[in-house]
């Protein structure tokens, strides 16, 4: 992390627990120094373990990344950043559109097999993620689930958490996989207009919208951690994706010097 990256987090993030007055000791490592191992690791994609010496102990790190997962730290900091980001770009905080579509990976020996299955389409076995984003690309709701998880089947997830999040959204775009009963359900039950993009052309065509997400599944993959699922939980899973997407928005907003 450069200083002007460490200069957006540090507010977000929640204060030391014996900074509360509820007792208990300081913090022994630099918070600093906890996240940079973190980023680290999401963006080299190695083990907990092969943190490089230098950064605090592993065992640290991972309790740290766990508690903050737990207590919701992550998307909440990726939550104020997206709500910044926009505002640089000169957009209301609050969307109203989104862009749905998932993404099956290989998911590795650590990964249980009650979070992983097999999808026939792709032909991986492991786990899927589907991702809203707004039509810049930033996320807005993210699930993880196994990979022979129908598209239409988990979105009735992901559409519950984006209106759950946002009340402001009513156009949701999506491709074809997600047809059927879904849009009737969520125009009757969560009140979101849900428009199929389907193809025109045959071969490779850049479909308006849906290339959107493609681009925020990129942006993931940069980062080597999200390539493939080597978490042992789902809701580490988004943890990792919603960090992935902290590190790409920090960059952004350091490079413009506004926050």
């Amino acid at each position: 992390m450069t200083d002007a990256q460490w200069a957006i987090i540090e507010p977000l993030l929640p204060a030391p627990g014996n900074a509360g007055g509820r007792g208990g000791r300081p913090e022994k490592h630099c918070r600093r120094l906890v996240l940079d191992a973190i980023f680290y690791l999401v963006r080299g994609g190695v083990a907990w373990r092969q943190l490089p010496v230098g950064f605090p102990p592993p065992s640290t790190v991972y309790d740290r990344f766990r508690a903050w997962a737990k207590a919701g730290v992550w998307q909440a900091v990726h939550d104020a950043l997206r709500d910044l980001v926009r505002v640089y770009e000169g957009r209301d905080p609050q969307p109203t559109a989104a862009i749905i579509d998932s993404q099956s990976v290989r998911g590795a020996d650590t990964v249980p097999r009650t979070s992983r299955g097999y999808d026939a389409g792709k032909k991986i076995n492991g786990t899927k993620r589907h991702l809203a984003v707004d039509t810049g690309g930033l996320l807005l709701a993210v699930v993880v689930t196994m990979a022979g998880l129908q598209d239409r089947d988990a979105a009735h997830r992901l559409l519950a958490r984006l209106r759950e999040r946002f009340t402001s959204i009513t156009l949701v775009w999506a491709d074809a996989g997600y047809t059927g009963r879904l849009l009737i359900w969520s125009r009757t039950v969560l009140q979101l207009s849900v428009r199929i993009v389907t193809r025109t052309e045959p071969g490779f065509v850049v479909l308006p919208r849906r290339w959107v997400v493609e681009r925020t599944f990129a942006w993931i993959s940069k980062h080597r951690r999200c390539v493939r699922d080597y978490e042992t939980r789902p809701d580490h899973h988004e943890a990792m994706i919603h960090i992935a997407m902290i590190m790409t928005m920090t960059r952004r907003l350091a490079r413009t010097g506004n926050w």
